[in-house]
């Protein structure tokens, strides 16, 4: 079964992307899934490397580099970082910039799309 999971909200000051990336990690570790993360908007922010929180504060850079360790696939909104100043150099190792196409593409294929 094939997962695309879509995170809209910025890293930090809502829970959404946490529970999210909690939910990507989760399917990751089931056999038979396939799963695909789009970050969007101020989700595009989650995929920034060098992220540094507070001691025993969670970090969504370590939590994307979980998922795409046990096979996941990162796709970052290439004109969402462009508004952002996010380069392709400063994302975590493993997600891409992407595009709407891919967006499409994947969710067009997915068995069940889910937005944060």
């Amino acid at each position: 079964m094939t997962f695309v999971i879509i995170i809209n909200d910025a890293p930090y000051g809502s829970e959404r992307a946490y529970n999210a990336l909690r939910l990507a990690g989760s399917l990751t570790q089931r056999e038979g899934v396939e799963l695909k993360l789009f970050l969007v908007g101020d989700g595009a922010a989650c995929a920034k490397g060098s992220q540094k929180v507070p001691a025993g504060y969670y970090n969504v850079q370590n939590m994307i580099s979980a998922v795409i360790r046990h096979g996941g696939e990162v796709g970052v909104c290439g004109s969402c970082m462009d508004a952002r100043g996010i380069t392709e150099t400063e994302l975590v190792e493993g997600a891409h910039r992407s595009s709407l196409e891919e967006w499409t593409t994947w969710t067009a294929e997915a068995d069940k799309a889910l937005v944060f």
